[in-house]
C-alpha cells in the first residue's frame, strides 16, 4: 500500500523531472498517484513562449553548426518543457547509446540522434535499437564505413552486445566476430545510411549457436530475443531512475515487466513508479544527482532569466558535457560525480544561485516563500528527512539565509 503524501509525491517528481517546487507537489497529491503518472506520461501541450524560444535556439545552432549552442538548446529544453519525463528518457538513452560530437563532428547528425531518442525513447526498444543501428551519428561514432567484407570492423557488433542490449557475460568473442561480418556493408553515404551490397558478407554466420546468412538486422533481432536483453534493460532503468545498486530480485521483476510489455520502455517505468518498493526508505535519497540534475534541478524551480551558455559550461566543468560523453560507456555516475574538485565546483554553483546572477535570477517570490514557509521547501529540496537538529538550525536561521543554508547541506546532493 502506497501512502501518496507530500513526501512520496516529491520523490516521484524528483526522479521523473528536473527539480520540484511546492506547487507541483501539492498538485500531485491532489490528483493522486495514478492521475499524476497518467499526466506525466501523456504528452502535454507546450507553451507558445517555450516553443518559440527552443526553436530559435535550435535553429541558430544548426544554422551556425555550433555544438556549443546545441548544448545550450538541449539544457534549455530539459528545464523548460511541459514534458519532463520525455527529456529524462532522452537523456537516459543519450547515456545508453553514448555518442560524442567530438568524433561525429556534425551538428545536424547529433541533433537528429537527439530527436530520435526523444521520439522513440519511450516506446519500443526493438524499434529504437533497429533505428539507432542505422543512425548516421552512430555509424560515424562506431566506424560503420570501416566494416568491409574482407576486413570486418567489430566496434558496433561489440557495443550492441556489451553496452546496448545484453551486457557482459552474455556473448562470446566468436559471437562478436560473426556479428561484425553480418554488419559489413552498413555504411554512410552523403550523410545517410547506405547498404553497400558490394561490401556485405552474405555467407553463413553462427551467432548464439544459430547459423544462417545473417545480415545486421538479423543480429539485432537475435539480441532483442536473447533472454539477457530484458534483464539488461531492467538493470539500466533501475540504476538510473530508482536505486544505484538494484537487487537481483528487483532486476528479475522489472525484466519480467519488459517481457510483458515486449521491451516497451514507458509502460515499464510507469509500473515501477507505481510499485510500493519505489517509495521505500531504502530508495529515497540513494542517488547522487548528476551535474545536469543538480544544475537544472536547482535553477528550474528557483530561478528565472537563466543564462544558458553559463549553465552549459558549468555542466561540462562538473563532468557532464551533453553531446560529449567521455566514452562509449557514457558517464559512470554515482560517486564519480563528487570527487574533491567537483564537490568544490558544486558548492560554488549553489552559492552563486543565492549570491549572484551568474546563472540566473533568483525569483523574489521563492526567497520570500522560503523565508516565511520553510517547511514546504524543505520537502521539495531534500530527498530524505532532515534530522531534528538540522531542521531546528534552518528554522532559527535568519530568514534571508535559509535558502543558501539549505543548498549548502550535503543532503541536497541526493535525490
Amino acid at each position: 500500500m502506497i501512502t501518496f503524501d507530500t513526501s512520496a509525491a516529491a520523490h516521484l517528481l524528483r526522479r521523473l523531472q528536473f527539480g520540484v517546487n511546492p506547487e507541483e507537489i501539492d498538485r500531485a497529491v491532489r490528483e493522486g498517484l495514478d492521475a499524476t503518472l497518467d499526466r506525466l506520461f501523456t504528452p502535454q501541450p507546450e507553451t507558445a513562449e517555450f516553443t518559440a524560444s527552443q526553436a530559435a535556439l535550435r535553429d541558430a545552432a544548426v544554422a551556425t553548426a555550433s555544438i556549443q549552442d546545441l548544448k545550450a538548446w538541449w539544457l534549455h529544453r530539459m528545464a523548460g518543457t511541459a514534458n519532463p519525463v520525455t527529456e529524462k528518457v532522452t537523456l537516459f538513452w543519450h547515456n545508453h547509446f553514448a555518442t560524442s560530437y567530438n568524433k561525429v563532428l556534425s551538428v545536424p547528425m547529433m541533433t537528429a540522434q537527439n530527436d530520435l531518442f526523444r521520439t522513440l525513447g519511450s516506446g519500443s526498444f526493438r524499434q529504437l535499437l533497429t533505428t539507432v543501428a542505422r543512425d548516421p551519428a552512430m555509424l560515424v561514432w562506431l566506424d560503420g564505413n570501416a566494416n568491409r567484407k574482407r576486413h570486418p570492423n567489430e566496434n558496433f557488433a561489440r557495443e550492441v552486445m556489451e553496452l546496448f542490449a545484453l551486457g557482459l557475460g552474455n556473448y562470446t568473442e566468436r559471437d562478436i566476430q560473426e556479428a561484425a561480418r553480418a554488419f559489413s556493408g552498413w555504411h554512410l553515404r552523403e550523410g545517410r545510411f547506405w547498404f553497400n551490397d558490394s561490401q556485405h558478407d552474405s555467407s553463413d554466420k553462427t551467432v548464439f549457436g544459430k547459423t544462417g546468412k545473417f545480415d545486421g538486422q538479423a543480429i539485432i533481432n537475435l539480441c532483442l530475443d536473447h533472454p539477457a536483453c530484458p534483464r539488461f534493460l531492467a538493470f539500466k532503468l533501475l540504476r538510473t531512475f530508482v536505486v544505484t545498486e538494484p537487487s537481483p530480485a528487483w532486476i528479475d521483476r522489472v525484466a519480467a515487466l519488459f517481457t510483458k510489455h515486449d521491451l516497451t520502455f514507458a509502460p515499464v517505468l510507469k509500473e515501477v513508479c507505481r510499485s510500493p518498493e519505489f517509495y521505500g526508505s531504502d530508495v529515497r535519497g540513494t542517488i547522487i544527482k548528476s551535474p545536469v540534475e543538480l544544475v537544472l534541478g536547482t535553477l528550474r524551480p528557483l530561478c528565472e532569466r537563466i543564462r544558458w551558455p553559463a549553465v552549459r559550461d558549468l555542466s561540462a566543468q562538473l563532468g557532464q558535457d551533453v553531446f560529449a560523453p567521455p566514452s562509449v560507456k557514457g558517464w559512470d555516475g554515482g560517486r564519480q560525480w563528487i570527487h574533491a574538485t567537483a564537490w568544490i565546483q558544486r558548492w560554488n554553483f549553489l552559492s552563486d544561485v543565492t549570491g549572484s546572477e551568474r546563472y540566473g535570477s533568483l525569483r523574489s517570490e521563492v526567497r520570500e516563500a522560503i523565508a516565511q514557509q520553510p517547511h514546504d521547501w524543505v520537502t521539495a529540496l531534500f530527498a530524505t528527512p532532515l534530522s531534528d537538529t538540522t531542521r531546528e538550525v534552518l528554522t532559527k536561521a535568519v530568514p534571508s539565509d535559509r535558502l543558501s543554508l539549505s543548498l549548502s547541506l550535503p543532503e541536497y546532493q541526493l535525490m
